[in-house]
């Protein structure tokens, strides 16, 4: 194969709903319109989580709107799909009194 493969494939979310985090902790979720090979990203219809006023690591459940957004590639620490995933109530990983 003399072709390299990109680890992440974002054509399969082409105007699909996506979340991604950046750097400096920010939110945001909405359509992926476009991408390029610096994982600079195109969202439509994109909201901002908030926040926590308190715990400034917290993100709430509160948006903004923000509308057509462009991310810079650099900034981008995770895409991940809105569709199929779910918040889970607990940690699956922290080990209870029991363990």
């Amino acid at each position: 194969m003399s072709r390299k493969e990109n680890a992440l494939d974002l054509a399969k979310f082409i105007d699909k709903g996506v979340r991604v985090k950046l750097s400096g902790g920010r939110e945001v979720e909405g359509i992926l319109k476009g991408y390029d090979q610096l994982l600079n990203l195109v969202l439509d219809e994109t909201v901002e989580y908030l926040r926590d006023k308190e715990d400034m690591l917290r993100i709430t459940n509160e948006t903004r709107p923000l509308g057509l957004v462009v991310c810079r590639g650099t900034a981008v620490m995770m895409v991940s799909p809105t569709a199929g995933t779910e918040e889970l109530a607990q940690n699956p990983f922290m080990q209870t009194d029991g363990a």
